[in-house]
C-alpha cells in the first residue's frame, strides 16, 4: 500500500538530483538562452559542411574547413584561457557570442544572396575559430560563478545534455531546412538565435571578483601550462583527450560522405544522422547529471574512449541507412561520456584561480587536435576512402583508451590528492573530507 509513495519519493528525489544546479537562477537564464541559442549553432554547422560539399563534392576541403574553423582555437586559446583569469568571465562570454552572431548574420547575407565562394567560407569559419578560442575557455570557467563548487558537477553534464538535446534537433532541422530552402536561412536562424543567449548573460546579477592582473599575460599563460605538466592526472586526461580528438572525432567531417555516397539519403540523411549521435551524446550527459559523486569518473574516460573507438568502427562497415543511424548512438554516447567526464574531473582539481587557463589546455586538446585530425581524415579519405579512414580512427580509440585504463591505478592516487586540495569530491551534498582526516574515495571505480 505504501509503494506508490515511496516510488513518487524516489522519483522526485532522483529528479532534485539530475537538475539541481537548475536551482540557481544565474544558470537557469544561461541554460533556456544556451539551449536556443545551440540549437542554432548546430544547424549552421550542418549548414556549412553541406554547403562545401555541394560546392565542391570534395572530403579535402570538408576537412579543410573544419581544419581553417578550429586550429584557431588551438593556437589562440591560451591567451583566451588568460584573459578568462583576468577580466570578468560574464562580459567576456557577452563579447563572445555578439561576435559570433555578426558571423552568422555575415554567413547568412553571403549564402542568400548567392554570392558565397569557398574562400568566403574559409575566411568565416577561421574567425568564427578565434572567436571560439576566447568564448569556450571563459564559458566553462564561467560556470562555477553561476552555480558555485557544490553543484559544478551536475551544471557542466546539465550543460553537456543542453548542447546535445541541441544536437539532436538543430542536425534534424537543418537537414529539411537546407532540402527545401537552402542553407542561408540555417545561418540566418543561428544568428537570431544569439538574442536569447545574450539577453539572458545581461540578466545576471553576479558577485564581482577581483582578478589577478599583476605580471604579464606570458607569465600566467606559462603558468597554466606548468600545473598541467605538474599534475599527471590531469595530464593524462589531456593527452588521452588530445588522441581522441585527432583520430577519432573528425568522423563527423566525413559524414556528408556517409549520407550521400554511401548510404544515398543526402542532406535530409546527414540531419538525421547527426542527430543520431546527438541522441548517444545527450543518454550520456544525463547518465552524468544523474550522478552525485565523482566516484568511477576516471574509469569512464578510458571505458568511453574504447567503446567510442569500437562503435566508430561498426558504423565504419554499414552500408544500410537505418543501421547507420543505430550505430552512431553509441558513438555519440562513448565520445560525450570520454569528454564531459574529462571536463568534470578536471573543474573538480583545478583552483579556481588558474581555472581558465587549465580549461584553454582542455580546449585545445578537444577542439584544438580535431582541425589536424580533420584535415588529415579529409586527405586520408581521398585516397583509401570514409569508411577505412573511420575504422583507422576506431583502432586508435580503442588503444588510447586501454592505455589510460593501463595507468587508472596511479592516476585515481594523484586525482584524489588534487580533489582534496580544492576542498571538493563532487556531489550534492558534496563528499567532503571528514573529520579525521580522510575523505570518500571518489576514483575507485566501484559503483
Amino acid at each position: 500500500m505504501n509503494s506508490l509513495p515511496q516510488i513518487n519519493n524516489s522519483v522526485e528525489s532522483r529528479w532534485r538530483t539530475t537538475f539541481r544546479a537548475l536551482k540557481h537562477r544565474n544558470f537557469q537564464l544561461f541554460f533556456s538562452g544556451q539551449l536556443i541559442s545551440l540549437i542554432g549553432t548546430w544547424m549552421q554547422l550542418i549548414a556549412e559542411s553541406w554547403l562545401v560539399y555541394r560546392l565542391t563534392g570534395s572530403s579535402v576541403l570538408l576537412g579543410s574547413i573544419a581544419f581553417a574553423g578550429q586550429i584557431p582555437v588551438f593556437l589562440i586559446a591560451p591567451i583566451g584561457g588568460a584573459a578568462a583569469d583576468r577580466v570578468s568571465r560574464q562580459k567576456l562570454v557577452i563579447a563572445t557570442q555578439a561576435s559570433a552572431m555578426v558571423l552568422a548574420l555575415t554567413y547568412a547575407a553571403l549564402t542568400l544572396t548567392g554570392r558565397i565562394q569557398i574562400w568566403e567560407i574559409f575566411v568565416l569559419a577561421s574567425l568564427l575559430g578565434v572567436v571560439n578560442a576566447f568564448d569556450i575557455p571563459a564559458r566553462q570557467a564561467f560556470m562555477v560563478e553561476m552555480v558555485g563548487r557544490e553543484d559544478l558537477m551536475n551544471a557542466t553534464a546539465l550543460n553537456s545534455s543542453m548542447f546535445n538535446g541541441a544536437r539532436i534537433v538543430g542536425p534534424a532541422v537543418a537537414g529539411m531546412l537546407i532540402a527545401k530552402i537552402g542553407e542561408g536561412w540555417c545561418f540566418f536562424g543561428n544568428g537570431v538565435s544569439y538574442i536569447a543567449v545574450i539577453t539572458g548573460l545581461l540578466m545576471m546579477r553576479v558577485p564581482k571578483i577581483e582578478r589577478r592582473t599583476m605580471g604579464s599575460p606570458t607569465a600566467h599563460i606559462v603558468e597554466g601550462f606548468q600545473f598541467v605538466r605538474k599534475n599527471l592526472p590531469i595530464r593524462d586526461i589531456l593527452l588521452l583527450l588530445g588522441v581522441i580528438s585527432l583520430v577519432a572525432m573528425p568522423y563527423a567531417v566525413l559524414m556528408p560522405i556517409f549520407a550521400d555516397r554511401i548510404l544515398h539519403k543526402g542532406a535530409h540523411g546527414l540531419g538525421i544522422l547527426m542527430g543520431a549521435t546527438g541522441v548517444g551524446a545527450l543518454l550520456a550527459a544525463q547518465t552524468l547529471a544523474a550522478r552525485s559523486g565523482l566516484r568511477g569518473l576516471g574509469k569512464f574516460v578510458g571505458v568511453a574512449a574504447f567503446g567510442f573507438g569500437l562503435a566508430l568502427i561498426a558504423f565504419s562497415q554499414s552500408k544500410m541507412f537505418w543501421l547507420s543511424v543505430v550505430l552512431l548512438v553509441p558513438v555519440g554516447y562513448g565520445m560525450m561520456l570520454e569528454t564531459t567526464s574529462s571536463n568534470t574531473l578536471i573543474q573538480a582539481m583545478v583552483p579556481d584561480e588558474l581555472r581558465g587557463r587549465v580549461l584553454a589546455v582542455y580546449t585545445m586538446m578537444f577542439m584544438g587536435m580535431a582541425p589536424l585530425g580533420s584535415l588529415f581524415a579529409g586527405l586520408v579519405a581521398g585516397r583509401i576512402g570514409a569508411p577505412l579512414t573511420l575504422t583507422i580512427g576506431g583502432v586508435a580509440a580503442m588503444v588510447a583508451g586501454t592505455m589510460f585504463l593501463t595507468r587508472l591505478k596511479e592516476f585515481r592516487i594523484g586525482a584524489r590528492q588534487l580533489v582534496m586540495a580544492q576542498g571538493l569530491a563532487g556531489g550534492n551534498p558534496p563528499q567532503e573530507i571528514i573529520p579525521d582526516g580522510s575523505m570518500t574515495p571518489p576514483f575507485s571505480g566501484e559503483e
